[in-house]
Parts: structure tokens; C-alpha cells; sequence
């Protein structure tokens, strides 16, 4: 049983490494298996197609994610005192935490292909396991922004998210100096970001 979790796991780990360098078209089996140290055999057993690893590759991250972020969101949501900064917290904070670490910061540039590629399947697999996350999130931004249509809230919705990503990815010029901390880079980057994105969603 240890053996077998441990065989999944490393297949994950290199198919993550694998799809944030050369993306998931780039990206081929025989690369992957000969990165896990496994033959096509085990890749087969586990997930039984390339896209089905690819799924299990966001499942393992988003799963864990998306929890914390609806934990975040049901603190404050429905509350007459809830400020647009305190929902955008929910929303971006869990995701700078998981992309603060090695592992986590290599599966947002995962994350950033999966946009860039365009890629239908998996756009559609984001959507029909996660979807329900972005409707609770901008359910209540709707109730915070009445005076914006529906398509404009969208929009400015959308751009918020790319600009996270973007934050996420480690894509963009502002890196973190050698003396600060990861800690106070997270923290000034979430920060910068919450206050950046509730001007654009408030801006009339």
C-alpha cells in the first residue's frame, strides 16, 4: 500500500514538474516516466490516461485550496460589516500561501498554462469541479457592488484573477529580495494585491 502511494505521488510530482516546463501537449509520457522512475504501466494503473493525470495533477492542489478559500469566504460573506478587501482576502490569501512554497509556486505556473494553452477539456474539467467556488465568491461580490451589471462585474472579476495568477506564478518583475522573508514577501504581495483589485472592482 505504501509502495503504491508512494508510486502515485511520484508520478504527480513529476508530471507537475514536467507540465510547468513544456506544458501538457509538450510534455510526453515517455518524459514523464523516465522523471518518475516508472514504466507506462504504473501511469496506466494509476490514472489510466494522460488526461486524467493532468486532472489528478490540479485535483491534488485544488482540492485543498479551493476548501480554505470557502472557509475564508463563509466567515465574512452575508455580513453587513464585510468590506470588499475582507472577500478578496478569502480569495487570495490560501493562494499565495500554497504558491509560497516550492512545490506549490511550481504548480501556479501549471495553473498559468492551463489559461494560456486553451486547452477545452480542461477548461471544462476546471469548471464543472471548481466552478462553484468562483459562483460563491462573486455572489458576494454582487451583493457588495450593486451598482455593477452583471457583465461587468464579470470582467473585472476575470482581470482579478489574472492579476493573481500573475502574482502567483513568480512571472512578474517584483521577486523577492534575498534579506525579506518569504513570509513578509507573501505578505506585502497579498497586500498590494487586495488593495489593487478593490480599486478596479469598486472604480465606478
Amino acid at each position: 500500500m505504501n509502495s503504491s502511494v508512494s508510486t502515485k505521488e511520484r508520478i504527480l510530482t513529476a508530471a507537475e514538474v514536467l507540465f510547468a516546463q513544456r506544458g501538457f501537449d509538450g510534455g510526453s509520457l515517455r518524459q514523464l516516466t523516465a522523471a518518475a522512475g516508472v514504466n507506462l504501466a504504473a501511469v496506466n494503473y494509476h490514472f489510466g490516461s494522460k488526461d486524467r493525470l493532468v486532472e489528478e495533477v490540479f485535483r491534488r492542489r485544488l482540492d485543498a485550496l479551493n476548501a480554505q478559500r470557502l472557509a475564508a469566504l463563509a466567515k465574512v460573506a452575508g455580513r453587513p460589516d464585510t468590506t470588499l478587501e475582507d472577500v478578496l482576502a478569502a480569495f487570495i490569501r490560501p493562494a499565495l500561501e500554497l504558491s509560497s512554497d516550492g512545490s506549490g509556486s511550481l504548480f501556479m505556473r501549471v495553473l498559468a498554462r492551463a489559461f494560456a494553452e486553451h486547452d477545452d477539456n480542461l477548461r471544462q474539467f476546471l469548471s464543472e469541479n471548481y466552478g462553484h467556488v468562483m459562483r460563491q465568491f462573486t455572489a458576494e461580490f454582487a451583493r457588495l457592488l450593486p451598482q455593477l451589471s452583471k457583465e461587468e462585474l464579470y470582467w473585472r472579476i476575470d482581470l482579478v484573477t489574472g492579476a493573481l495568477t500573475h502574482a502567483m506564478s513568480g512571472f512578474g518583475m517584483i521577486q523577492r529580495k534575498s534579506d525579506v522573508p518569504e513570509r513578509i514577501h507573501r505578505e506585502q504581495t497579498a497586500a498590494h494585491l487586495i488593495r489593487f483589485s478593490a480599486a478596479g472592482l469598486s472604480h465606478p
